[in-house]
């Protein structure tokens, strides 16, 4: 399907773009990112317009993610039960919910683009639970640009060569995760110590 898709891209560009992710941020396995890539390749080359093609991949995800939250605003508890019949699907379901719960808008950010497998799911759960729509919607818009930035400006700057490219975004979220993780240690050994200082001081 993949090489199918991209064949396409120099005829219907844009609109393909943004239909594949719309379709990708419903949970579709469609190659949103490699077609992102490609978009950023025949914008190097003149094929396509760099800044048309970010808002047409953005656009897409917002669009699907809008189309998620709706969905389980109206439907969340039925698709949700039918999504954890499948043993695959229960684990990114799980996933999703303790993130969604502990997190809430930085969930919604971080899943259009660092934790992005979890994103559809996120996008039910956050419609179920009724988390406001302004908030959600201000969350997704910005990790969907920062989605379309990542891939579409990489497949511009490496000129199409989509495994550079792709390597590059890995590293970088590789990166900006470990930094994450780091930052989140931190701060619970922090809180921790503050807490034992804090009952010592009640206790002496």
């Amino acid at each position: 399907m993949t090489d199918w898709l991209l064949g396409l891209v120099p005829q219907y560009g844009l609109w393909l773009l943004a239909a594949t992710t719309f379709l990708s941020c419903l949970a579709l396995p469609f190659p949103a990112s490699v077609l992102m890539l490609t978009a950023g390749g025949f914008a190097a080359a003149g094929d396509l317009v760099l800044w048309q093609a970010f808002l047409a991949a953005a656009a897409g995800g917002i669009a699907g993610d809008q189309l998620g939250y709706w969905a389980g605003r109206g439907l969340g508890v039925t698709l949700l039960s039918r999504l954890r019949k499948d043993p695959a699907r229960d684990m990114l379901v799980a996933r999703a919910d303790g993130l969604m719960q502990s997190k809430g808008l930085i969930a919604v950010f971080l899943t259009r683009w660092l934790l992005s497998p979890l994103g559809p799911y996120v996008n039910l759960i956050a419609g179920t639970m009724r988390f406001g729509w302004g908030r959600f919607t201000a969350a997704g818009v910005a990790g969907e640009a920062v989605w379309a930035g990542l891939y579409v400006g990489a497949g511009f700057v490496f000129g199409g060569n989509i495994a550079a490219a792709g390597n590059a975004i890995g590293s970088l979220l590789g990166m900006i995760g470990g930094a994450g993780a780091a930052v989140a240690l931190g701060y619970w050994l922090f809180a921790s110590a503050t807490g034992q200082d804090a009952l010592r001081g009640r206790g002496g």
